[in-house]
């Protein structure tokens, strides 16, 4: 009704207007009346104070108008109004005659019931919750509330009167239940903003605030301080140049993003600036150009694979969930990036997309639990094989000592010479036998068992032994390098069985845990499927390029395809010679009762003529195929190729890893520090749905900030995510360039948690 337009004039000349529908008449004797759009709503007799409270409560619940402004109409505060509003849903409209002068009956709030309400409300139970605790109304425990901090206040000032230096400060437990405003403006940082110049970056003030966006985001702080990103950049950047968001905003918000699933610069967009800012301790989170131009910065000082292997030896440097040492074991392996842009760049075989397509290739050193710890860009058209023997300097570098390191990769990596290199150098191999080899006697398989570290056991049948790689780049003719071989019995999809081998040259290691080892090299190809799921991994972030090297010498596919029709050539020769041993053999074996038949020089000849013609066929093709150089210049194969830049890509990949392996360690404190009963299949997604929750920020405790997530959608999603938060507000971390520390909370529902 109240949405239809307003009369354009008052139906009483002494009305007293009521928002843009309504009006009110007082009676000279104190009764009043309502009007709405020029109609008669509400009216009351001299000394009906029920009916004047019960029209009251009725446009506001209308909202005819505002409370506040209903309150002035009726000569009364919006806190009446509301009192109003609860008294007439507690008790029906008898409850609004005004009680009689006279003695009353004892009030409910005692001071033992007021300290109860406090103690339950600081646990973050809702008001409702404590009512129904306590046996009282959601009313009266507002009204408790506010007792107990008018009476800290008051303690306090008699106090400081009193000549004490120090006034107390009100109890923890009332100041937690001030009520937090619900997204209240931003601290204006104006002046900070204007003398962005002169400073190296704006320091995180944060301000009380409920149901804030983005809350469980906060989460996320003590694991990012186990990966070092921040320690690490400040070693190896400093800072940025002067301004309002400096390195660690900047690395803290692409963090943060990337874990909420927006891993790119664009993804800002899909954020309101001031809601990020609360988690970042700002008026408003870094936009677009603004990110682009301070990791520009960051980029013009060529550091980033300085810090990339800043954060390797960080993460070696320490240990494992269950105490293990990460340097023990790493997996190598390749990454193809695929470009769909329009700049001229190299083409690679993409394993993923099955065929070659314009991209860009990177070699990733994970640990044993397939978190990243090392990426080097490949170089154009590398091998494993040679990333790999380029790639065992800087990973000794990072290693810190002289201890063996087993190193696993698949059959993109086989060299045998690579192999005794490896071996020499410190670094065990693990990797798939390529090629074909014999196999190996049935009576030499035996039962072996590995149990891992999740207490899971696991059983195989293999064979243990040692084989000879020939090393075909030597000059020396049969030389081999002496391996060991773990071979296994897999059944093949036709329903027979064939065998697999797995080579090693660690002579130590248990054959179980070799088995288990290699298996393991999947957590690494996981991991790049997560990464490019949730954390953009395929992105290039910066689109600039520069002219790639012409004179590099690169493979020249001429002979490729040259070899291709030798390989025809040798097949049709070899099937022209069998068909002739078959005709000559028909010849000088008669039909049984003829005579024997002379096979003069022109049936020899005739039957020989596909065989000499193949011949001829073959050594043309080989004498193409020598003929053709096995490399070219790049510039006289594919003039104008580019190569894109590497040093933006190579801090956001930094980024990338530290917002993966922090995101890898809340799920694996879902997992093994709350009872979550499906933990082990709905960690990530449960992790996920806890960074998107709505929470409130206090800092009313002096030197902490403390995050108070809303209820998740089920008790038991509630109950994990509370154990989380007291395992996590147990590190005592630091807000980072602030000296809080965080404390983690969770609200619940139901007053039935409590004890």
């Amino acid at each position: 009704m109240t949405a239809q337009p307003p009369l354009p004039v008052a139906m009483v000349l002494d009305a007293v207007p009521l928002g843009l529908a309504g009006e009110l008449v007082r009676d000279a004797d104190g009764g009043g009346t309502v009007f709405l759009h020029g109609q008669t709503s509400f009216s009351w007799d001299a000394g009906d104070e029920a009916g004047r409270r019960w029209a009251a409560v009725k446009l506001a619940a209308m909202k005819a108008a505002g409370v506040g402004e209903i309150a002035a109409v009726f000569d009364v505060t919006p806190s009446t109004v509301w009192l109003w509003k609860q008294l007439l849903a507690d008790g029906g409209i008898i409850a609004l005659v005004p009680e009689k002068k006279g003695p009353k009956k004892a009030s409910l709030l005692t001071g033992a019931v007021i300290t109860r309400i406090v103690e339950l409300r600081s646990t973050g139970l809702s008001q409702q919750a404590v009512g129904n605790a306590v046996g009282v109304s959601e009313f009266s425990v507002r009204r408790a509330l506010k007792i107990a901090a008018e009476q800290a206040t008051t303690d306090a000032a008699d106090i400081a009167a009193a000549g004490n230096p120090e006034p107390l400060e009100p109890a923890p437990a009332v100041a937690q239940q001030r009520e937090l405003p619900i997204l209240p403006a931003s601290a204006p940082r104006t002046a900070e903003r204007a003398a962005a110049s002169m400073l190296e970056c704006a320091a995180p003030v944060f301000a009380p605030a409920a149901h804030i966006r983005h809350a469980g985001l906060f989460l996320a702080f003590p694991a990012l301080e186990t990966t070092g990103l921040l320690a690490c950049a400040k070693e190896v950047y400093g800072a940025l140049p002067n301004g309002f968001y400096g390195l660690e905003t900047v690395l803290i918000d692409s963090v943060l993003r990337a874990l909420a699933g927006e891993a790119r610069a664009e993804g800002s967009t899909r954020f309101d600036p001031e809601e990020l800012g609360r988690v970042l301790g700002l008026d408003r989170a870094p936009e677009v150009k603004t990110i682009r131009r301070r990791i520009g910065q960051l980029a013009e000082s060529g550091k980033a694979q300085e810090m990339i292997a800043a954060l390797a030896k960080h993460h070696l440097a320490g240990t494992g969930p269950g105490g293990e040492d990460l340097a023990a074991i790493l997996y190598v392996d390749g990454h193809v990036r695929a470009y769909q842009g329009t700049k001229k760049i190299g083409r690679l075989y993409s394993t993923r997309l099955k065929f070659p397509v314009p991209a860009t290739e990177e070699t990733w050193v994970t640990d044993a639990n397939g978190a990243p710890v090392f990426v080097v860009m490949a170089a154009p058209g590398a091998s494993l094989a040679a990333e790999l023997r380029d790639l065992l300097p800087e990973l000794r570098t990072t290693v810190g000592d002289d201890r063996r390191v087993l190193v696993g990769f698949d059959r993109g990596g086989w060299s045998p010479a690579l192999f005794k290199h490896m071996d020499a150098a410190g670094f065990d191999v693990l990797t798939w036998h390529k090629g074909t080899t014999e196999d190996i006697k049935e009576d030499l398989f035996k039962e072996v068992t590995h149990t891992d570290e999740h207490g899971q056991t696991r059983s195989w049948s293999v064979a243990d032994t040692l084989v000879d790689l020939p090393l075909n780049t030597t000059k020396k003719t049969g030389e081999v390098f002496n391996i060991r071989q773990i071979s296994r019995i897999v059944a093949t999809t036709g329903g027979g069985t064939r065998q697999i081998h797995i080579l090693t040259t660690d002579k130590d290691l248990p054959a179980g845990e070799v088995v288990y080892r290699m298996g393991n090299r999947w957590r690494q190809e996981n991991q790049f499927r997560y990464a490019r799921m949730h954390f953009e991994l395929d992105s290039h972030d910066s689109y600039r390029s520069s002219d790639d090297n012409e004179d590099r010498m690169v493979p020249e596919p001429a002979k490729a395809r040259a070899y291709q029709k030798v390989v025809a050539a040798r097949r049709h020769h070899a099937e022209a010679a069998a068909v002739a041993d078959l005709n000559l053999l028909a010849l000088k074996t008669p039909a049984q009762g003829t005579d024997e038949v002379t096979v003069t020089s022109a049936m020899h000849n005739h039957v020989m003529a596909p065989v000499w013609e193949a011949e001829n066929a073959l050594a043309a093709a080989e004498k193409i195929h020598q003929g053709i150089p096995a490399k070219i210049r790049l510039g006289d194969l594919n003039p104008g190729q580019q190569v894109l830049d590497t040093e933006v890509k190579m801090i956001h990949t930094g980024i990338r890893m530290a917002a993966y392996n922090t995101a890898m360690t809340i799920a694996r404190e879902i997992r093994t520090n709350t009872g979550y009963r499906r933990a082990n299949q709905e960690a990530h997604a449960l992790m996920r749905q806890m960074f998107h929750q709505s929470g409130d920020i206090n800092t009313t405790e002096p030197g902490y900030l403390t995050i108070t997530l809303d209820p998740l959608p089920t008790t038991a999603k509630t109950a994990a995510a509370a154990e989380l938060c007291n395992h996590l507000t147990a590190a005592e971390t630091r807000y980072p360039g602030s000296n809080l520390i965080l404390k983690y909370a969770i609200k619940t529902k139901t007053p039935a948690l409590i004890n």
